[in-house]
């Protein structure tokens, strides 16, 4: 039962990161960071691309990926 409650919050931690993503390119015009110039320093990006990990490994440190 523990283990689904843990699970909740990865996803809900990675909804969160690609809701503010997502505002941060509409309030930018753009349908992508790639085409961003701060796209190597923008924390916003790099929180995205953080939980899409840890939803992925379920916060686990030794890598790997639970599908």
């Amino acid at each position: 039962m523990e283990e689904a409650v843990i699970l909740d919050n990865f996803e809900k931690n990675l909804q969160q990161n690609k809701e503010k993503l997502e505002n941060c390119q509409r309030t930018k015009n753009l349908t992508s960071c790639y085409n961003c110039p701060e796209i190597f320093t923008c924390q916003t990006r790099k929180n995205y691309v953080d939980a899409v990990y840890n939803s992925m490994s379920k916060g686990k440190n030794e890598g790997g990926f639970d599908f």
